[in-house]
């Protein structure tokens, strides 16, 4: 592993962050708390949780378990938190598990931040990110019939504006480090920027979108913009929701995966897909490579600031990938992904 800079910021993470959206539901505290010493151990220093966790699904009832599974191992490890960045997200519109059919406003981000606070038993949050924007998204396979025409610019300055100040006011008062975005735009991303520059308010210091061997349309929409305004990337899905182990290969479905949770796997299960991770799977063999670890390297090797989000269902499958996090891919393998990718783009 390697650590680079968070944004523009004074602050280092690790190029490999911890995901934690099972904890609580398909993953017990105790496994959860065992998970943490081990990434800690092997030396990654950000944890990436959100409000609405856990997922698979998402529920009224479990908001901000996960958060307070965290929260637990860092009131039992008070020496601990000086050594890590937390990132965790406020949930935008949604219309069945918090603060249902209401937008992410000045005053919901601060009622929301105070309770994430409150659950990580912790006096700040390093990293607080929106997790999809007001206005809509194309992420979350939404992209095949996105429409921004209804869009109302005015609008969605505004709403930026006032979340820039409601985050001033928690910065100034020592509560939150850095501001971020999850699942948002090129355009987006440049308006939030232009704005705190302008007002001299909290600065973007990253974007959680998805980004994997399956799932590279960041390479054409946002890269550039990341590489000239120094924004991080917080890469989720590096392993294509499970697709990239293999493990669905030839339609099996492990009992208590993902899939067998979330039968189409978001959206993500496709013919197209399956073939994909066949020839990812015929690169990875050919070249003695796990194909976990390959997948994860790829997309710590590009070229635009990234931290790779990985999660695990239990302690077993987190010592099988932190045992590969020191990999890295030859020119010849890259440049046989990139012909694949070629072959099969974007198949989900």
């Amino acid at each position: 592993m390697k650590h680079i800079a968070l944004g523009q910021s004074e602050t280092r993470i690790t190029d490999y962050c911890l995901g934690t959206m099972t904890w609580g539901n398909q993953t017990p505290e105790q496994d959860a708390h065992r998970q943490m010493d081990m990434a800690l151990e092997a030396g990654i220093n950000i944890v990436d949780t959100a409000e609405m966790y856990p997922v698979n699904p998402a529920r009224a009832e479990t908001v901000g378990r996960t958060e307070e599974i965290l929260g637990n191992w860092l009131a039992a490890h008070p020496h601990r938190r000086a050594d890590l960045v937390i990132a965790t997200k406020i949930s935008g519109r949604n219309d069945s598990f918090v603060r249902m059919g209401q937008d992410i406003t000045g005053e919901t981000f601060l009622e929301a931040f105070e309770a994430s606070l409150k659950r990580l038993k912790t006096d700040r949050i390093d990293l607080y990110q929106m997790h999809w924007p007001n206005r809509g998204s194309y992420h979350f396979r939404q992209i095949w019939d996105y429409d921004p025409s209804g869009q109302d610019k005015a609008a969605t300055l505004a709403h930026m504006a006032d979340i820039l100040e409601a985050a001033d006011g928690l910065v100034a008062a020592g509560k939150l480090c850095h501001l971020a975005l999850s699942n948002d735009s090129a355009w987006g991303t440049a308006q939030w920027l232009r704005l705190s520059e302008e007002r001299g308010l909290p600065r973007i210091a990253s974007i959680q979108n998805e980004y994997s061997l399956l799932c590279r349309q960041y390479d054409s929409d946002l890269a550039e913009l990341a590489v000239n305004e120094n924004v991080t990337l917080l890469a989720f899905s590096p392993l294509g929701a499970g697709l990239l182990t293999g493990k669905y290969q030839h339609g099996a479905v492990p009992d208590g995966s993902r899939m067998s949770l979330v039968e189409n796997l978001g959206g993500r299960k496709t013919d197209r897909a399956f073939e994909a991770v066949a020839a990812y799977q015929d690169i990875a063999a050919r070249h003695g490579l796990d194909p976990i670890h390959m997948a994860l390297a790829f997309t710590v090797s590009r070229p635009f600031p990234v931290s790779s989000i990985f999660g695990a269902t239990n302690s077993d499958q987190l010592r099988h990938i932190l045992n590969g996090l020191d990999v890295t891919l030859s020119e010849e393998v890259l440049a046989e992904i990139n012909t694949t990718h070629r072959a099969i783009p974007m198949p989900y």
